[in-house]
């Protein structure tokens, strides 16, 4: 049986950049509210709902995406054990 290894840093960090990407655009779409409109209160609402659909969306489109052989060796390097090698072994 194997042995459980430690998550790499990027593994850890990966949560962080999905949810500092969402913020961006939901701040971005905060801003563009409360320079347009000039109401606090609706460009607070407009962040919020704009935080929660672009976490779900980037978290959906994280889950349907699924490396093939060749991404797996480019982030893993020669030692993926899903590939398979081209010598025959």
């Amino acid at each position: 049986m194997t042995e459980p290894t430690q998550p790499t840093r990027s593994e850890i960090m990966r949560p962080l950049e999905l949810l500092l990407l969402a913020g961006g655009l939901a701040l971005f779409v905060g801003l563009t509210v409360l320079l347009s409109t000039r109401q606090p209160l609706l460009a607070m609402i407009f962040f919020g709902v704009a935080f929660i659909v672009s976490v779900v969306v980037i978290a959906m489109l994280a889950m349907a995406f699924k490396p093939n052989a060749a991404e797996l060796q480019e982030v893993d390097g020669d030692e993926h054990p899903d590939v398979k090698d081209n010598s025959g072994r």
